[in-house]
């Protein structure tokens, strides 16, 4: 049974209450550090592990400055967001913006700050290349369809507007090929709400299948393998947490397996 702790008593409380007007938001930014580096513990054996936060989860521009000090990045989907992720101190290759139905001026400040730029649509990548150019780094987000359950929360897979199937995916990268883009990464998000270790580590499998297919059939080596988040919490007493050390050696198990053997021991982990 999870346990779950209040960080302050009643009379620290009532005092915040003097101070603050009712209501407020209290975040306990000792626990989401211990998280956040709970989770990089689970995958210190990746090359160049790095959470990338999702803004529109808490666009708090405290909350992102703190992440950023535990070395996280962001995961962007508005202008509003990078604009946030900016002022936070995020930087470069650090934001990633994954587009969705992207206007033109979103694409243009993701060029603008360097960011990485993740596409859901095959018809976002002559868009992109038309009102913004293309960026250093692109990947594209997989939707494994049928493969995966999905849940009531973000829903079935092969019901969503999100992501490519297997065959538009390697028609992207062929064209991003020939169009010029030199550096790759690769991109998936299918869970929410997830706290089973299974699903984390088949989701894992699914993508380090495609980045080998990429090598071996494009010559593409991704940089990076982005395996999405999802990763839930116990909202009931009789609920366990994300058993994240499970994870990471699962995942880690399979990396040795079938990537190192491919050549693709560098590629880091998101």
């Amino acid at each position: 049974m999870s346990k779950k702790t209040f960080p302050l008593n009643k009379e620290q409380l009532e005092a915040i209450i003097e101070k603050y007007p009712t209501p407020f938001h209290i975040y306990d930014e000792k626990a989401i550090r211990a998280n956040i580096r709970a989770l990089q513990q689970a995958f210190a054996w990746a090359p160049r592990f790095r959470e990338q936060f999702a803004v529109k989860a808490l666009p708090n521009p405290r909350i992102l400055q703190i992440l950023h000090e535990e070395g996280a990045g962001t995961d962007n989907s508005s202008l509003a967001e990078l604009v946030l992720s900016e002022a936070s101190g995020y930087r470069g290759e650090e934001i990633l913006l994954t587009s969705n139905d992207t206007p033109a001026d979103e694409f243009q400040k993701a060029i603008e700050l360097g960011a990485i730029i993740n596409l859901d649509d095959l018809s976002h990548l002559d868009y992109l290349e038309q009102h913004a150019g293309l960026p250093q780094v692109l990947c594209f987000r997989y939707n494994p369809g049928d493969l995966m359950e999905g849940n009531d929360i973000i829903g079935k897979p092969t019901e969503a507007k999100y992501g490519l199937t297997r065959e538009q995916l390697f028609e992207g990268y062929r064209r991003a090929q020939e169009k010029g883009v030199k550096r790759f990464g690769l991109h998936t998000m299918v869970a929410s709400n997830e706290r089973r270790t299974e699903a984390f580590v088949f989701t894992a499998k699914l993508m380090f299948e495609l980045a080998v297919e990429l090598k071996r059939r494009l010559g593409i080596h991704v940089e990076f393998v982005n395996i999405g988040g999802g990763i839930g919490i116990p909202y009931r007493p009789e609920e366990e947490p994300v058993d994240l050390k499970a994870v990471g050696e699962g995942i880690h198990a399979l990396y040795d397996e079938m990537m190192v053997p491919e050549g693709l021991g560098d590629v880091a982990m998101m």
